[in-house]
């Protein structure tokens, strides 16, 4: 899917905005992109739309802001080999692809050298290789980018591939196409998914009930159907999702669509994101808020990755 530029998606969705900073060399960088099934859940005519808020570029993002930095989770440092990151003890995480369906504002991942982690297919034989190496490795999880942008056929080859190291008991996958395109998912991919000898994960990646619809319910619950383990995670952002009610009700209708909540992740400091950031003790008072409304199950664990600790650290 190609960019858009902030003018045009303004006059899709009935705007007027003054300050259009599209056209600054850092948010080139890192352009406007948002697909078709998202854009029609936006609010024509409100610039405080939710789902608009994340995926418009602003002036904000061009500033430096101290804290925020390229690198907010310290990947660089655990990156041994070109598409391939090991931070966990038990887990590894391939980047299958540098494709997203949409640019989300906050993306940790926004200054990611991506041209020195995609290799290509006739380059996965080494990363595989160190998955082999590392008996302790017992989950692999596909990243990007997102992964459900690749076709089937690659899906499939990275699947009998890592179907053949023993050690590996579980694929996860981080993805937002259910959400972004549900389309996505077909009866194939489902197949695809369902018919491995390892448990497979997917976890979505929503931050407001109103990216729900029709269409995202029967794309998850055909998941469900067929097996899969369904999580989600999502970032506390300011003006989008810090309120309890907006928390309540993601979480309400992530279940309506056979999801639990997972995480919800206090904002990775990157460069450029400054301004969706919420204060920790925000976060804390929210969660305790929906701790009394809502059951155990629903409420996601509110967490903070730090770069070199052994896993996502809890709060609160």
């Amino acid at each position: 899917m190609a960019p858009m530029h902030s003018t045009e998606l303004c006059n899709l969705l009935g705007l007027q905005i003054d300050s259009l900073p599209q056209e600054h060399p850092l948010l080139k960088q890192f352009p406007l992109r948002v697909p078709a099934p998202y854009l029609k859940r936006i609010e024509k005519g409100n610039p405080a739309d939710p789902l608009l808020l994340q995926i418009f570029p602003r002036p904000e993002e061009t500033l430096s802001m101290p804290g925020f930095s390229p690198d907010p989770v310290g990947e660089s440092e655990a990156n041994p080999k070109p598409g391939i990151l090991h931070k966990y003890k038990g887990r590894a995480l391939l980047l299958v692809t540098s494709s997203c369906a949409i640019h989300c504002r906050y993306c940790f991942r926004r200054h990611f050298p991506y041209e020195e982690n995609n290799p290509g297919k006739e380059h996965w034989r080494e990363s595989l290789e160190y998955l082999k190496q590392d008996s302790s490795i017992s989950e692999v999880i596909l990243s990007g980018g997102d992964p459900l942008t690749l076709p089937d056929k690659y899906l499939a080859w990275f699947m009998a591939e890592l179907a053949q190291i023993n050690h590996i008991r579980r694929i996860r996958i981080h993805t937002r196409l259910p959400i972004m395109i549900p389309q996505r998912v077909t009866p194939d991919l489902c197949k695809l998914l369902a018919n491995q000898r390892f448990q497979t994960i997917l976890v979505i990646h929503s931050n407001h009930a109103q990216e729900f619809d029709d269409e995202v319910d029967a794309a998850c619950l055909s998941l469900k159907k067929a097996g899969i383990t369904l999580l989600n995670q999502s970032v506390l952002l300011k003006h989008i999702n810090d309120s309890s009610d907006a928390l309540v009700a993601l979480s309400e209708r992530l279940f309506k669509a056979g999801v639990l909540p997972y995480y919800l992740h206090l904002l990775d400091r990157v460069s450029g994101a400054a301004h969706f950031d919420v204060p920790e003790e925000t976060g804390k008072a929210l969660i305790k808020e929906l701790q009394a409304q809502l059951p155990g199950y629903l409420v996601p664990k509110l967490v903070r990755e730090i770069p070199g600790q052994e896993a996502k650290t809890p709060v609160g």
